[in-house]
């Protein structure tokens, strides 16, 4: 990339000099009432910006800053913009020289680069974002196209949507209709990297949430969970979660799609991948969060059953510490809900002894001094869930005695 961009400051350098001295030519031609058509050439922006331009010396012209919007990303808005490009990236010492050499040039010579100059704007002109969404979109709604270039385009578009307006985009595009039908793709890859493109487009953004929703995605990102390709499994839970995070029409799909038994299957089951695990316990803390943020809504039944909470609990005797980690973020909400009940936590669950047990790990852990930091971290966790959980502890038994 370093060198392809060397050669062509390098080349748009020589010839923006050339432009320089050929426009400079063009006004004294002007200012003798002589005709300079096909001698100066310039675009809308820059005719309005010419009483400016007039008034600049060479020194000041060099030190032009360029702006990063200029290079490569959609070519240049004007001659101004890609002349202080090539100056910017361009030797000093060889801008002296070059313009030198060019004030020897002869007019028709300066014409002939004048061609040169148009044919180097349109190489430079590179499609937009929205451009290239459009084409990697036609490419998959190609019949004929190869699996290998299904694959490139969907690769694109997972790069693309990153920046929230390219997300929004999509379905302007037509993008995410095509994305929700590839994921009955009979391959494995399609199907994995289109739940991405779709997971990366809807995090954290309510807009394309709801269009994916709407799209009837969900139940079959739930089904592909199931999959026994590990890799398109975990993709597809991330999407689940990217889609109902924080979205109270989205979570409510989930539960009638029977999303509360997935998790108790993948947290019950030390089958399963532990990516999925942690990505499974991450939904749940999420969960309990929204709905400590949505007190008035009625807590879902997954919540208080007591199997459910016990394959949350077991999780901290994991010897993974970001699961550990994350299964106590998970706890913590869990134990702020109304629904909660602490005595089935500690009767039931072992959630006393867990809390333990894991604080004596993570000892361990700490004479560890790659894993210190880290297990300080979820140490002070551990401290806050101990806490809260005796409170609540405390407060069901003065209940209780009243």
């Amino acid at each position: 990339m370093n060198t392809r961009r060397n050669r062509i400051a390098s080349r748009a350098l020589w010839l923006m000099i050339l432009l320089m001295i050929t426009m400079a030519i063009g006004r004294a031609e002007r200012v003798n009432n002589s005709s300079s058509a096909g001698l100066f050439w310039s675009t809308a922006k820059e005719d309005e910006d010419q009483p400016r331009k007039a008034e600049r010396n060479d020194d000041s012209t060099a030190a032009a800053i360029v702006n990063d919007h200029d290079e490569l990303d959609g070519g240049f808005s004007s001659i101004d913009g890609m002349l202080q490009w090539a100056i910017g990236h361009s030797d000093p010492a060889t801008l002296k020289e070059t313009a030198q050499d060019v004030q020897r040039l002869s007019p028709s010579e300066l014409k002939k680069r004048q061609m040169e100059i148009k044919e180097l704007m349109l190489q430079l002109k590179t499609p937009s974002d929205a451009q290239l969404i459009q084409i990697a979109i036609d490419d998959l709604n190609n019949s004929t196209l190869s699996l290998e270039d299904s694959h490139r385009a969907l690769q694109e578009l997972l790069i693309l949507v990153e920046p929230i307006d390219n997300a929004n985009d999509l379905s302007k595009l037509g993008g995410l209709s095509v994305l929700v039908g590839q994921l009955n793709h009979p391959d494995t890859d399609i199907r994995k990297i289109s739940a991405w493109i779709l997971g990366k487009a809807s995090q954290n953004n309510p807009l394309v949430q709801k269009q994916v929703l709407e799209l009837g995605a969900l139940s079959k990102l739930m089904k592909m969970v199931k999959s026994s390709f590990v890799e398109e499994a975990v993709k597809a839970l991330y999407t689940v979660s990217s889609l109902i995070r924080n979205n109270l029409a989205g979570q409510e799909m989930f539960y009638v799609e029977a999303g509360d038994l997935m998790l108790q299957d993948i947290l019950g089951n030390l089958s399963f991948d532990i990516r999925l695990r942690r990505k499974a316990v991450s939904l749940v803390g999420d969960l309990a969060k929204c709905q400590l943020e949505n007190m008035h809504k009625v807590e879902p039944p997954l919540f208080r059953d007591r199997f459910f909470l016990k394959s949350v609990v077991d999780l901290t005797a994991s010897a993974d510490l970001d699961l550990q980690e994350k299964a106590l973020a998970a706890i913590k909400n869990l134990l702020q809900l109304r629904t909660t009940e602490a005595l089935v936590l500690k009767d039931f669950c072992g959630l006393d002894t867990a809390l333990e047990r894991l604080r004596q790990q993570l000892q361990e852990v700490m004479l560890e001094e790659d894993q210190r930091d880290y297990a300080m971290d979820v140490e002070a966790l551990r401290r806050e869930v101990e806490l809260i959980f005796f409170r609540k502890l405390d407060d069901s038994g003065s209940n209780m005695i009243r």
